[in-house]
């Protein structure tokens, strides 16, 4: 038996920081991933296709939301069983039991509304933990699995949140316990547990039969997420679990570390940036990190608007970037300034070489704009 596991869809999501068509853009390419799933079923074959929670980024979602996501989930043209997780929780306000949903959602889409055993074929069983709140109070896994015996059929645990070997908070009352999975899988009552809420690719315990899919699009930036953009291809046999992993994303937000002392550093930095490919699917931020010239500030300046303008989004990470913009001596002499407006550039490196002063940055910034503008005017 082989099937699709997945999780963490998140449709709906907005990253504040995407403007212009960027956003529009980012939220197409995550409904495609959902509809590509079909393709991907139909090359190897998989019968159906478990969503570990979070299908959506919340309970209150604009119609034409609701709609698109609906048509996705339709286009993969095999049953689709929806776990509602930590963001779209079963609660009073739920997605899932709105109007729209109910009267939209395509035949092949069933939402694992019930704790417990869904069977959804001969020989084959889904135990389900579905969120009925943000915030539960005990481990939902644990409370569908107490009580289950061995029986003649292969059964999927799906579940979301997080597991205590790989939360740094223990003392979290909804986490899952891994003991409690394999117990369950060494005594054949599941065979293998889809889990969601990590948004990277991750195999939890030594089995090989617990696994996060992680979100099929990227969510977060590189030091947080470190391999996502995958679905899971699972085979389930009397031989045991084969589980293959497909990369589907095509977005990335990616972080540079860079120390810039020099043009030198800045032309290298410049390089770096132009040897990423597919700029209109990336997200770049930048740590930077140094000390320099007020030329060699403006020609970073310059570096960065021109990349801003190529990739989906690019920015300097303020809190763990820190540039020193010192004026060499001399730096200012050949730029043909006489008179009041020479006396004014002298008062504005003074101010540049106070470093901590409040006023040092706006020199700074003044000084490399005047070195800009000068630059074009020579031109």
């Amino acid at each position: 038996m082989r099937f699709l596991h997945t999780a963490d869809w998140q449709l709906g999501m907005t990253r504040h920081f995407l403007a212009g068509d960027a956003q529009p853009r980012y939220s197409a390419a995550r409904r495609d991933a959902v509809a590509g799933l079909g393709a991907l079923a139909e090359e190897v074959g998989a019968e159906f296709v478990v969503v570990a929670g979070d299908v959506f980024e919340h309970n209150q979602l604009a119609p034409q939301v609701i709609g698109q996501s609906l048509e996705a989930m339709r286009a993969i043209g095999i049953p689709v069983y929806l776990l509602p997780g930590n963001h779209d929780p079963l609660d009073a306000s739920s997605v899932y039991t709105s109007a729209l949903f109910k009267a939209e959602r395509p035949d092949n889409v069933t939402v694992l509304d019930r704790a417990g055993v869904h069977r959804i074929g001969p020989g084959l069983e889904i135990v389900a933990a579905p969120w009925r709140s943000k915030a539960p109070t005990t481990d939902l896994v644990a409370g569908v699995l107490d009580g289950l015996t061995r029986e003649p059929v292969t059964r999927i645990l799906v579940a979301h949140g997080g597991v205590d070997v790989l939360d740094p908070d223990r003392d979290k009352p909804s986490l899952i316990r891994l003991a409690v999975l394999e117990d369950a899988l060494a005594r054949g009552v599941i065979h293998y547990v889809a889990l969601g809420d990590k948004h990277s690719l991750t195999r939890v315990g030594a089995g090989g039969r617990v696994w996060y899919s992680g979100s099929p699009e990227v969510t977060n930036f590189d030091d947080v997420e470190s391999d996502p953009g995958h679905v899971l291809v699972v085979d389930v046999t009397d031989r045991g679990v084969t589980v293959e992993p497909r990369n589907v994303g095509r977005w990335r937000f990616v972080t540079l570390h860079r120390q810039v002392d020099n043009g030198r550093d800045v032309a290298d930095l410049g390089m770096n940036l132009d040897l990423l490919t597919d700029k209109d699917r990336t997200v770049v931020r930048l740590a930077l990190t140094g000390s320099l010239t007020v030329t060699d500030r403006a020609a970073l300046d310059a570096c960065l608007d021109r990349y801003a303008r190529l990739f989906a989004h690019l920015r300097t990470w303020d809190s763990h970037t820190d540039l020193a913009v010192i004026p060499a001596d001399g730096e200012f002499t050949d730029l043909g300034i006489g008179g009041f407006a020479a006396a004014a550039v002298e008062e504005l490196v003074a101010t540049a070489r106070e470093g901590d002063a409040p006023e040092a940055a706006d020199a700074q910034a003044a000084l490399a704009l005047l070195l800009r503008l000068a630059d074009r005017g020579a031109a």
